[in-house]
């Protein structure tokens, strides 16, 4: 993954409370079992004016000019609940989101995002109201930074606003790193571990060139 340590990029301010992953991906938009060719079905239900069509609705606000290249997502309570489909931080992240800042999530939608690289930002109600209402002033010249290294978000009209991210999932995203290679950065630890049960329990160790030999 690549590594998220700080960005200062357009904020898009969608504040719905509820904002579930069949609203961010529609089911009949998942036309793909990879993690590419789904950024064209995000939010389809409200980014289109038709069902299944590709013709952008001017109100929805992705589709407006002064939001183009947003990569920071202002959402409202709850967001990303309803199913655990992946495919929704899958589409966020093709399309070019690379935070969302919300009151709250839900936990597997959560989870996703430190997983594929999309930092989930947890300010308060009146905060992301705040600074939603800067934004909108004009977005292109009123970006938001998100520096994960130091766990705060400001522009260029707000005070530092602190989050904070648990430490595995901080490490994650600084490091561009999946959960395996989390825990494949202790490989040694690991191996040294074997080798000494190894020699403490031998009998729970099959010799397996011999189990292969046998057979």
């Amino acid at each position: 993954m690549e590594p998220l340590r700080r960005i200062t990029a357009v904020a898009a301010p969608l504040l719905r409370d509820n904002i579930d992953t069949d609203a961010i991906i529609p089911s009949r938009e998942m036309r793909s079992v990879s993690k590419t060719g789904l950024a064209d079905g995000l939010f389809a239900g409200w980014r289109y004016r038709t069902i299944g069509g590709r013709d952008a609705d001017p109100r929805f606000v992705l589709n407006q000019a002064p939001y183009a290249g947003a990569r920071i997502l202002l959402g409202g309570e709850n967001f990303g609940c309803g199913s655990s489909r992946e495919h929704a931080v899958w589409a966020l992240r093709e399309y070019g989101f690379r935070v969302i800042i919300a009151p709250s999530f839900a936990p597997i939608f959560e989870g996703n995002c430190v997983r594929n690289g999309l930092a989930p930002v947890r300010l308060s109600v009146e905060t992301v109201a705040a600074l939603s209402s800067q934004v909108v002033l004009d977005p292109q010249a009123h970006r938001l930074t998100v520096d994960v290294e130091q766990g705060v978000v400001y522009s260029d009209a707000s005070e530092p606003h602190p989050f904070e991210l648990d430490g595995e999932s901080r490490a994650m995203l600084l490091e561009g790193l999946d959960a395996i290679d989390l825990t494949l950065k202790h490989l040694a630890d690991i191996d040294a571990f074997f080798a000494a049960d190894r020699t403490a329990r031998p009998w729970i160790y099959p010799d397996l060139a011999a189990m292969d030999h046998a057979s």
